[in-house]
């Protein structure tokens, strides 16, 4: 919130030189004008979407809806296209509190360890799953992990359901991935996964990723269709493979204590806008599926099936290293798979 250094008395004595019977009415405007600009806090949401991605699509619709029910106690103003900065950089601000809220995904599992149960190749079926996942296992025991680091997360909206493009050969089975140079999000699982299918993936930031496929420095990339296309990657790839290989949650998120400070019945319309929000996130993405992938096969993309059987037996060591690696992992990992039969 802005300070206004105007005192009372300042503002008073401003009122007094003003001329004749506009004085008080001068006076009131004056007043209510400061209270206006004291009573209203801007929020700031960061994503790293470029425009037309679900990212900004979810964002757009959530600042609608909550600015309507804010009623100008507060404004929700979204910065997508990592004008804020990239995942990490947005993780760290939530917690520095010089932004409010942010909208990341994979990042989460360098947050909190158990976020990489998402990371886990086909462990979710489709969205109904997710939401019984989203019920039994993310909210008692996941979240808590986040707001130990300082983090909460306000709900779950979507990235979406993750396929491989390149530009060196069609991806069947995880040994065409060998050499492949392949860029992935700034999570350890991840990188895991693409080593175990003997790709040689790099970490890197999103709004660093077309300039690096187009030069060259990265092979190929894996996203959602919404992120591929509104990032134009279709102008710098050749081949997209759809694998769907992890299906990535999106997580509205605040930093726990500048969060604190908001009042109250502010807090309550944001928590109850985002809940309400993921219905329309997941409309908004299953309708996207359709016609994105028609579209990035107009744009000349050669697009093949992969062989899925053929990956989730490549997976197995990732779940055990993931079981054995993260405390509590393996009940949460049971549960989930339990939930999807």
């Amino acid at each position: 919130m802005k300070a206004y250094p105007h005192s009372i008395a300042a503002l008073t004595a401003k009122f007094r030189k003003l001329a004749g019977g506009s004085v008080i009415a001068a006076g009131a405007a004056l007043l209510m004008g400061h209270g206006s600009a004291l009573a209203q806090v801007e929020i700031k949401l960061g994503h790293v979407g470029e425009p037309g991605s679900l990212f900004q699509a979810s964002a757009d619709e959530f600042a609608k809806r909550a600015n309507a029910r804010l009623e100008g106690k507060a404004k929700v103003v979204v910065f997508g296209s990592s004008q804020l900065g990239g995942d990490k950089e947005m993780i760290q601000k939530l917690k520095l509190g010089t932004i409010d809220m942010a909208l990341p995904s994979t990042v989460m599992t360098s947050e909190a360890d158990l976020f990489g149960i998402f990371e886990m190749p086909y462990i979710v079926k489709d969205r109904a799953h997710m939401a019984r996942i989203e019920k039994d296992v993310f909210w008692p025991s996941i979240a808590p992990e986040a707001e130990k680091k300082g983090l909460k997360v306000l709900a779950v909206w979507e990235n979406g359901y993750r396929h491989i493009t390149n530009n060196k050969k069609a991806i069947k089975v995880p040994d065409d991935l060998k050499g492949i140079k392949l860029r992935v999000p700034e999570g350890k699982w991840r990188v895991k996964m693409f080593q175990t299918y003997g790709a040689n993936p790099s970490p890197m930031k999103f709004s660093e990723l077309f300039t690096a496929l187009q030069t060259g420095v990265m092979d190929g990339q894996e996203n959602p269709f919404t992120q591929i296309y509104s990032a134009k990657l279709q102008e710098v790839q050749k081949f997209l493979s759809l694998s769907g290989h992890v299906y990535t949650p999106a997580y509205l998120t605040v930093g726990v204590r500048r969060y604190a400070t908001l009042p109250a019945d502010v807090r309550k319309v944001l928590e109850d806008t985002a809940r309400e929000t993921q219905a329309y996130v997941y409309e908004t993405a299953i309708k996207a599926e359709t016609d994105l992938l028609g579209k990035l096969k107009q744009s000349g993309m050669q697009v093949n099936e992969v062989d899925k059987e053929a990956f989730i037996a490549a997976s197995k060591s990732i779940y055990d290293d993931f079981g054995k690696d993260v405390t509590g992992a393996k009940p949460l990992i049971d549960k989930a798979v339990a939930l999807g039969k």
